[in-house]
């Protein structure tokens, strides 16, 4: 199978983000993911969105997506055009959450565990999270 891309671009607005699951979904089933990993995918996508919505600042107020699928992956990358952020900061913020037991505020966590391989960067202009999901 020839690797193919899906480029999608959504406002930052409600449930928005079960836009780019429905394509997530269409796309694992393409490549055979199972089931389980498919519903990884949506719960990793559905987190990296809304931190993107919540934390960017993003003067544009959408987040851009890049799906690109292959007989092996699927990889999605996420950018949201805002202010970016410290990475050191917000890993120690994590673990202070964690250590006070907080519910809210870990979806860096959640996303790193339920992908295989996950990276992100973060600058002045913005975050790129390119998170994959092998098959």
């Amino acid at each position: 199978m020839k690797t193919d891309d899906v480029d999608l671009s959504i406002p930052m607005l409600p449930d928005m983000e079960l836009t780019a699951t429905t394509v997530a979904e269409s796309l694992g089933a393409f490549i055979g993911l199972e089931t389980t990993k498919i519903d990884e995918v949506k719960m990793a996508l559905i987190e990296a969105c809304i931190n993107a919505f919540e934390h960017s600042r993003s003067s544009e107020r959408r987040i851009d997506l890049s799906f690109k699928i292959s007989d092996k992956a699927m990889t999605i990358t996420i950018s949201d055009g805002g202010d970016g952020f410290d990475m050191d900061d917000a890993l120690r913020r994590i673990e202070e959450k964690r250590d006070k037991g907080e519910k809210r505020g870990w979806g860096l966590t959640l996303i790193g565990e339920l992908m295989d391989e996950v990276d992100i960067a973060s600058s002045p202009s913005g975050t790129l999270v390119k998170m994959s999901k092998y098959r």
